[in-house]
């Protein structure tokens, strides 16, 4: 914990030096310390095993990253990343494995202070196609590379630096979920699609710097794995854990499942770090926001540090509570006990006085006895006293921990209340959860029940709709026609007022005239059925048929009815233009008589000879009263007419039929 949060300028010695404390200053001469000439990068191709000692491109002038924000830096400590030479005297200017350590840090330096500051400008999480991020995972690749000792295998000669990763599992117990992980991932077939995972893995959780550092302190252990003048053998491996701790201020969510990490192949860009001069003063306010978020970042993990050691020191103190506890109630056992002896003693040495005592009466003569006696009476009382004390002190310590007792139990009480009321709380809540459910499933059942029904309401809405729109044309359709009758009446009643007046007093009393013969015929019908109830009391019942009706009403009244019925024609043939209304009370009015009784052929009952025929308005056939009950608008009527029950199903089903 206290290598996790440790910041750049806490480094150890030997990477202490490599850190320097100064920002934004720039180099004025184009050679370094060991005469080295920098050249230019379009000179040569820039490679990590390349010996060339480009220390002039860490220079704020020549180096890009990406397009900064301004954001005021917060107020704390200032740290810079600039990386200087390592100790000239130590290292060989002409060593080119001593330069390549060199380059690989400075490209290292250069490619985490441009992932930190374009992570940043960005304000997101980073993903796995972010060109900086990836940059930086080849450097890093890089690194752990140079200086890595060849396996030899049945294919050949193999470099992979997976094994000195494995290393980490071993020495931090925290990083066995990530090399888990990482062995479990099924797209990785290779160690170093395996290394390049367990990189990215340990990028994501943000512990990246303290596994490098704790790998790179075990040399010991690296020394398998690593040439002696390897950079992680060397100098430079310190310094480079040293600024991985800047990454922990950005996030990265890298999704491994379909990226192919053992194919790929690591270039570095140098074109990305790489540009013409005019840019120092950017690069150092970057430099000053990066390591502001870096000192907050650092004060965050050190609190968090204070805070776990404090949980930390307040258990120690509860188990030495606890084991100081359980030690005094021991003690205070045997400090009971030992008062128990010390009593019996007590007593024994009572009873040994009074036996001195009469032995001394006994022989009082004897003074040297006595003397001793007392002597000795003297040491027991004394020995008595202390015993006492020593009681008394033991009552003290019981009395305290008797107080101490008490009020771990009443801690053990309220904790235990606090667990059955958490208790309590979880059953209902599993209760709650129960019947939510119950809910659910019974609200899901009534929503489908719900929904057939909605969806069999609107098949018979839609049908509905169809039949009121077919009502809807024919009202509209009626009420023109009514509207034309009532505009042909206006200009009939305009042209033949006079005629219709006296043609009306014509109808008043031909309406006269069929009230009486209806009169006479009702008295007919009713002779005819006193007849024929005594004909069937007489003579066997018979049922006279519709085809063969009586003809009386025809030969008694020839000469009444001829006269109305000259009349009428005449009438309906003058009033054929009045309105619809009232060439159908003419019509009603024209309609010949209903025939005399006889059994109904719809019903077929005997009871409709006495029943009281009614016309079909359909069918124009007559049917008994009980037959003709139903009334349904007609396609030639608005209204609703009476019909038989045998033409009121068939309409029901040609308008059921009907299309909408």
């Amino acid at each position: 914990m206290a290598e996790r949060g440790q910041p750049t300028g806490d480094l150890p010695p030997q990477s202490a030096a490599e850190v320097s404390q100064s920002s934004g200053t720039s180099r004025q001469n184009s050679s370094d310390e060991n005469g080295h000439v920098v050249e230019s990068p379009d000179d040569e191709t820039l490679s990590p095993t390349s010996v060339i000692y480009f220390k002039e491109a860490l220079n704020s002038s020549n180096v890009k990253f990406g397009m900064p924000a301004p954001v005021p830096p917060a107020p704390l400590r200032q740290y810079d990343f600039r990386i200087e030479r390592i100790d000239s005297k130590r290292r060989n200017p002409k060593d080119p494995i001593a330069i390549e350590r060199l380059n690989l840090m400075n490209m290292a330096k250069l490619s985490i202070k441009g992932l930190i500051e374009s992570a940043l400008n960005l304000g997101r999480t980073l993903d796995s196609d972010y060109a900086p991020l990836q940059q930086f995972f080849v450097v890093m690749e890089h690194c752990l590379k140079h200086g890595l000792k060849s396996k030899k295998t049945f294919l050949g000669q193999n470099k992979s630096f997976w094994g000195p990763l494995e290393l980490v599992e071993k020495l931090t117990p925290e990083a066995g979920e990530i090399t888990a992980s990482v062995k479990d991932l099924p797209g990785l077939r290779t160690p170093l699609g395996r290394g390049r995972a367990w990189l990215r893995l340990a990028l994501m959780q943000k512990k990246l710097s303290d596994y490098m550092k704790t790998i790179i302190n075990r040399k010991d252990l690296l020394s398998e794995f690593y040439e002696p003048n390897a950079l992680m053998m060397e100098e430079e491996g310190a310094v480079i854990a040293g600024l991985l701790v800047g990454l922990n201020v950005i996030d990265a969510n890298l999704c491994m499942k379909g990226e192919d990490l053992d194919s790929q192949v690591g270039v570095i860009d140098f074109s990305m770090y790489l540009k013409d001069g005019g840019h120092s003063s950017k690069s150092a306010e970057g430099d000053g926001q990066i390591t502001a978020i870096l000192d907050q970042k650092n004060y965050v993990e050190e609190l968090n540090r204070h805070l776990s050691a404090s949980v930390n020191n307040l258990q120690a103190k509860v188990d030495a509570l606890e084991k100081s506890n359980t030690k005094l109630t021991e003690e205070l056992a045997v400090a009971n006990n030992r008062i128990i002896t010390l009593q019996e003693d007590v007593e024994r040495v009572k009873e040994e006085t009074s036996f001195q005592q009469e032995s001394r009466k006994a022989s009082s003569a004897d003074g040297q006895v006595l003397g001793e006696t007392r002597k000795q009476l003297k040491e027991e009382t004394q020995l008595r006293l202390d015993v006492e004390r020593e009681l008394e002190v033991q009552i003290g310590m019981k009395q305290e921990m008797e107080l101490s007792m008490k009020m771990l139990e009443k801690d053990i009480c309220e904790k235990q209340d606090a667990l059955v009321e958490l208790r309590q709380q979880l059953e209902d809540l599993r209760a709650i959860n129960q019947q939510l459910s119950y809910k659910s499933q019974s609200a899901d059942v009534s929503s489908k029940q719900k929904s057939e029904a909605i969806a069999r309401l609107e098949e018979k809405i839609s049908q509905m709709s169809g039949t009121v729109k077919q009502l809807e044309n024919r009202c509209k359709q009626a009420e023109r026609e009514r509207d034309l009758a009532l505009e042909a009446n206006r200009l009939f009643k305009q042209d033949f007022g006079d005629k219709i007046e006296g043609l009306q007093v014509e109808v008043e009393q031909l309406r006269r005239q069929r009230s009486g013969l209806e009169q006479e015929l009702r008295r007919e019908r009713e002779q005819k059925l006193n007849l024929s109830a005594a004909s069937r009391a007489s003579a066997p019942r018979k049922i006279t048929h519709p085809e063969s009706p009586p003809k009386l009403l025809s030969q008694s009244t020839p000469t009444k009815t001829a006269q109305p019925l000259e009349g009428l024609e005449e009438k309906t043939s003058l009033s054929s233009s009045l309105s619809l209304s009232h060439t159908e009370d003419e019509q009603e009015e024209t309609l010949p008589e209903a025939p005399p009784p006889y059994v109904c052929t719809l019903c077929k009952q005997d009871d409709s000879l006495l029943r009281i025929k009614k016309q079909c308005k359909n069918c124009l056939n007559f049917f008994c009263e009980s037959c003709v009950s139903h009334e349904l608008p007609l396609p030639s009527s608005i209204l609703p007419e009476t019909v038989c029950a045998s033409c009121y199903s068939q309409l029901l089903q040609q308008y059921a039929s009907a299309p909408t």
